[in-house]
């Protein structure tokens, strides 16, 4: 009878573990990167600029809105840009690590550019 119990008692407690959901990983943060039309780039999380983030998934939302400009991401293990004759928009999906990140126009990067700190 001990045995019985013990059986259906560990039964019991695997179809409780099988049926829990399972903990979604937490979705990439959005950020937007904007080059052009003029001579502007900006890289913004919920409309304001970025200077400092956490290590961890990013969503980049690139809006490339010039045929003379491109967006330049480099930092540490990246290295993502936009065509300088491409106009529209790209999407990526970035970990970032501790470091600085800069970021570009090629053509223009001595008046275009930005970097931001990632803790």
């Amino acid at each position: 009878m001990t045995r019985i119990r013990l059986l259906l008692t560990s039964a019991a407690a695997v179809a409780l573990v099988a049926a829990a959901p399972t903990a979604a990983a937490p979705a990439a943060t959005k950020l937007t990167g904007t080059v052009g039309p003029n001579f502007t780039i900006t890289l913004t999380k919920a409309g304001k600029k970025v200077t400092k983030l956490k290590a961890g998934s990013y969503t980049f939302a690139i809006r490339d809105k010039s045929d003379f400009h491109n967006f330049h991401l480099t930092g540490p293990g990246v290295n993502k840009k936009t065509t300088v004759a491409a106009v529209g928009n790209k999407t990526w999906t970035l970990t970032l690590k501790k470091g600085t990140y800069k970021y570009v126009c090629d053509p223009h990067k001595t008046q275009m550019k930005g970097s931001f700190t990632v803790t």
